[in-house]
């Protein structure tokens, strides 16, 4: 009985050695880091013109590389649970860079908060 309880329980731990399964359309890295960075940009974007619409951008950019929103949350999900968008999203910096230099003092972190001044708030 002890044998058959201990294959049991080996059978169980071998068996669910994934968490998600690979997804039919998965976005390829690449392909994900450049739609990460383009979507950081549209972001960018309608932070500085309020009026814009961040969905339809977003629309926009899955149309433009060509690949379905469920597909790319699937593939975001995936990634996230493999441990793997941590090097998606540095490739995404680095496109951004490529396309605006000025953006990596920013994206590095290298702007030094200890010398900003915050507005006083006045006590009403």
């Amino acid at each position: 009985m002890k044998k058959l309880i201990f294959i049991f329980v080996l059978m169980c731990l071998f068996s669910c050695n994934e968490y998600i399964d690979k997804p039919k359309n998965l976005v390829g890295k690449t392909k994900m880091a450049e739609i990460m960075a383009d979507l950081a940009i549209n972001d960018q974007i309608t932070y500085l013109y309020p009026g814009t619409n961040l969905e339809s951008g977003t629309r926009f950019i899955l149309k433009n590389h060509q690949v379905k929103t469920e597909d790319f949350i699937e593939s975001y999900r995936y990634y996230i649970v493999k441990q793997k968008m941590k090097g998606i999203v540095e490739d995404a910096q680095k496109i951004i860079i490529e396309k605006d230099p000025k953006s990596e003092k920013k994206i590095k972190g290298n702007i030094d908060l200890k010398n900003t001044e915050l507005p006083k708030l006045e006590r009403r």
